[in-house]
């Protein structure tokens, strides 16, 4: 018995399904003469009749039904092992994350790795004062960024809105609250870039807008050390003042302040595919974006 030609089977399947030469040698792009003698040479080679066709139209016969289910079988396996071969020699692909406290890739990394065996995401942790930066430089191809940010040359999809906080030591009588307002908060030091909280700028004094531009705080764990000494406050995402805690400090929820935005950034003069898929994945699961 000759050796299974897979075209010959792949044309059988056609007309197995089909039931029907001509509109099978339609979805296989092929002459109906062509697909005719492939299917009569692939009966010789088998020494087997797979199909009946009279003038009701065509049937299989007990050896083209047992074939149609097999060869199904082959084609599938055939398949599969030329995937295994393209992926033993392709390179994997990495989509590189930066990710802001408080905010989560997890769930879209999850997905986006399982979507393909030959991607892979990094995720590495940025603050605020670099998110846009580590894009611009290459260093990331898409950042998990709080707003506000230079939107100059970015590409960019707006993620989730959440309410802020203001961090202030146990040692302040307005950590006792269950909310305060922006305009209780004018005449305490600001702990990070006045830039990030316009509302407390437009309320402060010059005094006090001049000391917090001097000198910021980069990191949560600084901010969070120097709020404890009470030396100040800070205004952070609720997921971020979840996500850090220490028993003197509180997190007391702002009653009249603008909510935070998280924004997926990237490089919009850079083609990438990768990035893009992933960025897409990242949106449909911007319900686990936070904890």
């Amino acid at each position: 018995m000759a050796d299974l030609d897979l075209r010959k089977l792949r044309y059988f399947v056609a007309v197995a399904e089909e039931l029907n030469f001509g509109r099978a040698a339609k979805r296989l792009h092929i002459a109906q003469p062509v697909l005719s003698r492939q299917i009569r040479a692939l009966e010789a080679e088998l020494g087997v009749r797979l199909l009946s066709r009279d003038s009701r139209g065509t049937e299989l016969t007990a050896a083209g039904h047992q074939l149609l289910t097999d060869a199904r079988f082959l084609l599938a396996e055939s398949k599969a092992l030329r995937d295994r071969l393209f992926q033993a020699t392709a390179a994997p692909v990495t989509v590189r994350v930066g990710v802001m406290p408080g905010l989560l890739a997890t769930a879209a990394v999850r997905e986006f790795e399982a979507a393909d065996p030959l991607h892979r995401a990094e995720v590495v942790q940025v603050w605020w004062a670099e998110q846009v930066e580590v894009v611009r430089r290459g260093d990331v191809d898409v950042v998990y960024a709080r707003e506000p940010f230079d939107r100059d040359g970015l590409g960019t999809a707006a993620l989730l809105e959440e309410p802020r906080d203001a961090l202030l030591s146990t040692g302040n009588p307005l950590a006792d609250r269950p909310s305060v307002r922006m305009a209780e908060l004018a005449a305490l030091r600001l702990l990070q870039n006045p830039g990030t909280v316009p509302e407390w700028y437009a309320l402060t004094t010059p005094e006090h807008r001049r000391a917090a531009a001097a000198k910021t705080v980069s990191t949560v764990e600084e901010k969070l050390e120097l709020v404890a000494a009470q030396e100040g406050f800070a205004i952070l995402p609720r997921s971020t003042t979840r996500y850090y805690r220490r028993p003197d400090v509180r997190a007391v929820p702002i009653a009249d302040g603008e909510p935070s935005r998280a924004t997926l950034i990237w490089d919009a003069t850079v083609s990438n595919p990768t990035r893009d898929a992933f960025i897409k994945i990242a949106l449909a699961n911007r319900d686990h974006a936070t904890g």
